[in-house]
């Protein structure tokens, strides 16, 4: 198969130190995309590179991939910017779909971030520059809905974390645990990861933590959103940055790249039913998600495909057990290869792409390892699942479930009562800070089986929520507040 899609070059970095130690992100992403050019061992590459994709990032760079593409000897490449609420994992079947029509030949995905240089900038009283570029890719590639409705955002604002909150209560509820049996259970599994980190030289936590120490809320471990404290979350202020180079296996050969080089992708699902968290008639268990695993799966039974190290999203808690749960997977597995997003870093809209790498490099030094990495969009919206081996054990495949998934999972109405009663189906608790009261947010049923976002700011029921388990209870509310 002359055009099967087959990665032959790999680029990962980090940066600590200093704000004079440090890149800004564009700098970054050019480095790792050298090492990428290099690590093929033939850079004749650059010649074949028809298109570079770069997932956008927190800077402001019109067309990073067209500056990169210029000063690398690919200046013809089309370029595009993927915006926030797409699929990392997309960027990647879409190169592997046009390297087997024929309409590429090699493609370059490049993502990076260097908020921890902003943020040294800020420590040392820097002035942080950001270089200018001001004209526009060929393609701006973004997700046609929004991740979450007005009531949502006017209780929950923009951050994810409180809506992944909420969700980890209506998964915890359903495992019967309580409020403590949670709370060491989430700590065991993120100490696991923390290990993991500290062993991979490209974590960006060197520190093995205890589960107590991500458990217990400390003034280094705050809490973000009942029951998540900061260990329990994606760490985006990092300088870090990530490079592949897809190409077909005739250019490969043409190219005369190592075999020990190569690693092929053989299948992918993803799922981008958009449909907001509060809509969701199941919330831990979205029917897209369910969808995409079940193709994965039906891959692997078919052709007799046993993937031996997992790569699972971990930007929460609850997108781990989520995935894990619909793989099949027992929690306390090993699920990470990096050591998670909170420990491994986790650049906002890169870290597919660099667990991806990451999960690679494992499978060039252990020819027989077949890696399952997935990824998540938005508020645990859309998913992907991808499968990829040292040998081209089948064809290259993939599926978008998203029709299939729209067909089954309609969306749940929001009540239109002003006062009533109805059951908790997921909640958190959100601390005081310097703009807002610590306050719960709630999603309810009323009783004619629509939802609602309620909140309280009752100091006894806010405890009361820290200490026994809320979801199922029933309640009455009056306008947006329980009463």
């Amino acid at each position: 198969m002359k055009n099967r899609p087959v990665v032959i070059g790999l680029g990962s970095m980090q940066q600590t130190g200093n704000f004079l130690d440090l890149d800004e992100a564009l700098i970054l992403m050019e480095q790792v995309t050298q090492a990428a050019i290099e690590d093929t061992t033939n850079n004749n590459i650059s010649k074949y590179i028809d298109e570079v994709q770069v997932p956008k990032g927190y800077w402001k760079y019109r067309d990073p991939g067209k500056w990169i593409a210029i000063r690398n000897g690919f200046p013809n490449a089309e370029t595009s910017v993927t915006k926030i609420g797409v699929l990392q994992q997309n960027l990647i079947n879409t190169a592997c779909k046009k390297i087997i029509s024929g309409k590429i030949r090699a493609s370059l995905i490049v993502g990076g971030e260097a908020r921890y240089k902003k943020i040294r900038a800020l420590i040392e009283a820097k002035e942080y520059i950001e270089t200018e570029l001001t004209r526009n890719p060929d393609h701006y590639v973004k997700a046609k809905d929004d991740l979450h409705v007005k009531q949502e955002e006017e209780h929950l604002g923009l951050m994810a974390v409180g809506y992944y909150a909420i969700l980890e209560s209506a998964l915890r509820a359903k495992k019967t645990l309580s409020i403590d049996e949670h709370k060491e259970y989430l700590g065991k599994m993120y100490s696991r990861f923390s290990k993991i980190a500290a062993q991979n030289p490209d974590g960006w936590s060197q520190k093995d933590f205890h589960w107590e120490e991500i458990a217990n809320v400390t003034q280094k471990n705050a809490l973000q959103a009942l029951p998540y404290n900061k260990f329990h979350c994606t760490s985006w202020n990092v300088n870090q940055a990530s490079a592949m180079i897809l190409c077909s296996e005739e250019v490969a050969d043409e190219l005369n790249i190592p075999l020990s080089k190569r690693v092929y992708p053989l299948a992918s699902s993803e799922t981008n039913h958009m449909i907001a968290a509060i809509h969701r008639p199941n919330l831990t268990k979205p029917i897209g998600l369910e969808l995409a695993a079940e193709y994965i799966l039906k891959i692997c039974n078919q052709n007799n495909i046993k993937p031996n190290a997992f790569e699972l999203y971990s930007c929460f808690p609850v997108a781990v057990q989520m995935f894990a749960e619909a793989l099949f997977l027992k929690d306390n597995e090993n699920l990470t290869v990096t050591g998670g997003m909170p420990f491994a870093g986790g650049p906002l809209n890169s870290y597919v792409i660099h667990s991806t790498i990451k999960m690679l490099t494992i499978i060039r030094n252990n020819p027989s390892t077949v890696g399952l990495v997935t990824g998540v969009s938005g508020m645990m919206t859309k998913q992907s699942f991808a499968l990829w081996a040292n040998d081209p054990l089948i064809n290259f495949s993939s599926k978008d479930v998203t029709k299939d998934a729209e067909a089954i999972e309609k969306p749940v109405a929001i009540s239109k009562l002003s006062k009533g009663s109805g059951i908790i189906i997921g909640y958190t608790v959100l601390p005081k800070n310097h703009k807002a009261e610590e306050k719960a947010v709630m999603y309810i049923e009323d009783i004619n089986e629509n939802r609602k976002v309620l909140i309280s700011y009752d100091k006894d029921i806010l405890n009361k929520m820290r200490e026994e388990e809320w979801v199922g209870k029933s309640i009455n509310f009056k306008g947006d507040y329980l009463v």
